[in-house]
């Protein structure tokens, strides 16, 4: 269990935040919404007495915070494959497939990686709360590559802040629609809720958080290029707006742009590939960070899927 209270000291940087949208960013909860519930509890103080979410903070307030011992999980265990990269008493490394969901949520109560993994493991950390647990990172449910799941607390407030400080490093291959007009470049654009279509993100917003992909060109085809990006930042659907808001959507991301494109494709058999795609070409490659007890730097690489692999063997023809 996670000690109680949690303290920080707020830097001067950190200065004029409001106090819920300062520790949503410490990544100890997993949605505004549970921080505000603690908020309302009294549960969270500044200086030692209780605020309001509203609350601005200020550089060298003492804010601590309350974590109530996680309820008992109403989560079924689920025999579900997965496809474990690493495994040890702190963490998990898994190779999520494209089409899973990461952890249940409104209409997705089962067969997501949470119910696979508490099968498999038997215990995840409770710092992510009963529909969360261990989970410290996500992927879209049609991305498919690596993340790591924390098994204990200790485990998950360690990788939280290395998530907080930007230490860990996660590299992804993509397949986008047509060619960047430079061989390595970045995207420094805000992201957040779409202004009318709630479920998508967009740039084109007034309340954004700042974001930061940084992509190089590893080959260029002559109506898609194929891309190593790294992530800077972790916004939902991060790479997916930036290159789709670039002009440049991800083969085969029906969300953001990029289904439609499929019918200007030229050669017929890539045409063909992609339009039978079932899943967007965004992979994770790559995940490195400092092990939580043995602060040793770990890293993992996770083979494109075969369908990804396909439709590049058709580019290369």
């Amino acid at each position: 269990m996670v000690e109680n209270p949690l303290f920080f000291k707020v830097t001067a940087e950190e200065e004029g935040q409001r106090l819920d949208g300062y520790l949503v960013e410490k990544n100890i909860l997993p949605s505004r919404s549970q921080v505000q519930r603690l908020i309302e509890e009294a549960k969270v103080k500044i200086n030692g007495f209780p605020s309001k979410a509203s609350y601005k903070i200020k550089a060298l307030d003492t804010v601590s915070i309350e974590i109530p011992e996680p309820s008992e999980s109403v989560l079924r265990p689920e025999d579900l494959p997965i496809d474990i990269v690493y495994e040890d008493e702190d963490v998990v490394v898994v190779n999520k497939s494209a089409g899973m969901i990461v952890h249940p949520g409104a209409g997705h109560k089962h067969h997501t990686l949470v119910n696979a993994l508490l099968f498999h493991c038997k215990f995840l950390s409770g710092v992510g709360g009963v529909l969360r647990p261990g989970v410290v990172h996500r992927i879209d449910k049609d991305v498919s590559g690596l993340l790591v799941v924390a098994k204990n607390d200790q485990a998950h407030l360690a990788l939280s802040a290395q998530f907080k400080t930007k230490t860990i490093r996660r590299v992804y291959k993509a397949l986008v629609y047509g060619r960047m007009e430079s061989q390595h470049g970045s995207f420094d654009l805000p992201i957040g809720r779409h202004p009318i279509h709630r479920r998508k993100m967009s740039t084109h917003t007034k309340r954004g958080k700042s974001a930061l992909t940084i992509w190089d060109v590893v080959t260029a085809y002559d109506q898609m290029s194929f891309m190593k990006i790294s992530l800077e930042t972790g916004r939902t659907h991060q790479i997916r707006v930036h290159f789709s808001d670039a002009g440049h959507p991800v083969v085969g991301d029906g969300t953001y742009g990029g289904k439609n494109r499929a019918k200007h494709l030229i050669d017929p058999k890539l045409k063909q590939a992609v339009e039978k795609l079932p899943a967007l070409l965004l992979h994770s490659e790559n995940l490195t960070f400092q092990h939580p007890t043995t602060q040793k730097t770990v890293s993992f690489e996770a083979p494109l899927p075969s369908y990804f692999q396909d439709i590049l063997g058709i580019l290369n023809e």
